[in-house]
């Protein structure tokens, strides 16, 4: 006979483990790992679509002033919005009947349930990180950097056609890399210290870079070698090598301008465990709500058609 708390074990566990389930998921790839380091994952709680504001002009009343000079009171424009679908992701976890009936034991169904958890955390990793790569082609996928990152189409409800301000930094030329495409793309992009804190890109450019330099001139960022990843510094940007990275590509981001957003309540949620009419097995699903955004395109650039 099998555990009559089957159902009540299995949904407790999954639910405890659902804030190390998120942690690990993010923390496992070099893009992820960044977007969470920075903070740039935020909470919200509902909205028929995710807004994020920009300023793209400024203030033009702006001036100085002596006495009774009069000051320009022109109302101004130059705020906006960027609008972002909500975009779903899941996986499902299985148990069937036979299983069910080996792993009686309360224990050993704790056991049972975090292998599977841990298959569907693996899993739930490399789809994310393929996915914040891929250009948002799809209809259910959620944007990547490869539509996010662009100089064209259009992104956010806004058209880089008719909107500068909108485009980001790109050079498509097929050359061999050098420094000098990397250095002209990180200073486009920078305004003061307001600068690109990583560059991504795939392990042949990655080991292409590190031929560039100087020896015994390799400087590393600490923290995220501390965090498992390899990286050389490039300016202060810490330049990191991910597996889901198209070939050719190199991407400067800037933290300040991109953002991980997930609903509050269906945030890597669980849904209970429900035995299908037909079938000898009980399955549960860990849901996603969320979108990645951005709210200045012209701070981010990339490299294409790179070889090493």
């Amino acid at each position: 006979m099998s555990n009559p708390n089957f159902d009540a074990i299995l949904t407790t566990t999954l639910a405890n483990y659902r804030k190390t389930l998120a942690d690990n998921v993010f923390t496992a790839r070099p893009l992820t790992y960044w977007l969470m380091n920075k903070g740039r994952i935020r909470m919200v709680n509902g909205g028929t679509k995710i807004v994020e504001p920009l300023v793209h002009a400024l203030n033009t009343t702006v001036a100085p002033y002596s006495g009774y000079d009069s000051i320009n009171l022109t109302a101004q424009t130059g705020i906006s919005a960027a609008e972002f679908d909500w975009k779903q992701y899941a996986v499902s976890i299985a148990i069937s009947g036979i299983e069910e009936a080996k792993n009686n034991g309360e224990q050993q169904l704790i056991n049972l349930l975090e292998a599977k958890i841990m298959q569907a955390e693996e899993s739930m990793k490399e789809g994310f990180n393929v996915m914040f790569f891929g250009n948002g082609s799809l209809s259910n996928s959620w944007n990547g950097l490869g539509n996010l990152v662009e100089a064209s189409g259009v992104v956010g409800g806004i058209d880089r056609a008719t909107n500068a301000y909108w485009r980001s930094y790109e050079e498509n030329t097929a050359l061999t890399l050098t420094l000098g495409q990397m250095t002209t793309a990180y200073n486009t992009i920078s305004v003061g210290s307001d600068v690109p804190d990583t560059v991504l890109t795939t392990q042949a450019l990655y080991e292409k870079y590190e031929s560039l330099l100087i020896p015994n001139l390799r400087y590393t960022d600490t923290a995220t070698a501390n965090a498992g990843f390899q990286n050389l510094l490039f300016k202060s940007a810490p330049v990191m090598y991910d597996t889901a990275c198209p070939a050719g590509e190199v991407y400067f981001l800037n933290s300040k301008y991109l953002t991980l957003v997930g609903h509050s309540e269906k945030w890597f949620a669980h849904t209970d465990f429900v035995r299908p009419t037909a079938q000898d097995a009980r399955f549960a699903l860990i849901l996603c709500y969320g979108n990645l955004t951005v709210r200045n395109a012209k701070k981010q650039g990339k490299l294409t058609a790179k070889s090493a």
